[in-house]
């Protein structure tokens, strides 16, 4: 906040304060008490925004790994291609020798652990960022760290890595006992918005909508929920493979969209019958 709206917000509430005073009680007392905290506590806030926290952590130095010839600006030598460069606010390009960076050594990207153990023992790091053409961005590689404290972290990680495991162990099995509590779910709700749904399908359906990564309906926050449309739409994609023709026309060539469309009304017929809890239908190889 500027110092000239600080002055004029205490002014402001100071005033505020001696008109209030001057009021007959009783209600001045409970006012003059209200503004007297309200002025306290804008005063402390004010205060408090003047200061910068003690451990907010400094912008990171980076480095950059070239993806043209590059040359040292400090002390003209040639760096060829893929060259680690050091870029200055005047916007020159300095060579790791030259900015001081050269007695540190190269910490891959891929152990967290490692990574951050080692930078909080390392005085010195920098960030080494490479361009992607294909992302159109900066995308990270590593660290430069102290050697010294490359050593530390490693015979740290170490010591615990046993314990490090088991805990990735236990917590990989938990994801998995959670994933397959929530598949039963679906197959549940499938089986009772569905009672007409060939015994057995309810598994398939679920197992194939809520399988991890997919991008498939079942993983949507509203599957989660057991939402009733999100498990139709998984229901209906697998009578759209299972009890329609869909899939061969998409082997003879026919557009996604088309085939779709072809198989819809055979396709929501068998929805209906499922959901009326009629007994199963048998799969249809024929062409609408």
């Amino acid at each position: 906040m500027a110092p000239d709206r600080i002055a004029f917000g205490k002014k402001t509430l100071g005033n505020r304060l001696k008109h209030l005073k001057a009021a007959p009680e009783p209600c001045s007392r409970l006012a003059v008490a209200g503004w007297q905290r309200v002025l306290e506590s804008t005063v402390s806030h004010v205060s408090g925004s003047q200061t910068m926290p003690s451990n907010k952590r400094l912008e990171d130095l980076k480095v950059f790994i070239s993806n043209r010839d590059s040359r040292c600006d400090a002390c003209n030598e040639a760096l060829g291609r893929h060259a680690w460069i050091r870029l200055e606010g005047d916007g020159r390009a300095i060579c790791l020798a030259c900015a001081d960076l050269d007695h540190l050594v190269f910490l891959p990207s891929g152990d967290a652990a490692l990574t951050r153990r080692t930078r909080k023992h390392s005085r010195l790091s920098a960030v080494v960022l490479k361009w992607s053409r294909a992302r159109q961005r900066y995308e990270r590689q590593g660290l430069l760290v102290e050697d010294k404290a490359l050593t530390q972290a490693e015979l740290e990680c170490a010591a615990d890595a046993k314990t490090r495991a088991a805990r990735r162990e236990q917590a990989a099995e938990r994801r998995a006992e959670l994933d397959q509590a929530y598949i039963e779910r679906f197959a549940s709700r499938a089986r009772e918005l569905y009672p007409g749904c060939p015994e057995g399908r309810e598994q398939e359906i679920a197992e194939h909508a809520c399988r991890k990564y997919s991008g498939r309906v079942g993983r949507s926050a509203a599957a989660k929920a057991l939402d009733d449309d999100a498990l139709r739409l998984a229901v209906m994609a697998h009578i759209r493979h299972a009890e329609t023709p869909y899939d061969d026309l998409l082997v003879r060539g026919v557009e996604r969209g088309e085939a779709r469309e072809r198989v819809s009304n055979q396709a929501a017929a068998v929805l209906e019958e499922w959901q009326r809890g009629a007994g199963p239908s048998t799969p249809s190889t024929t062409d609408p």
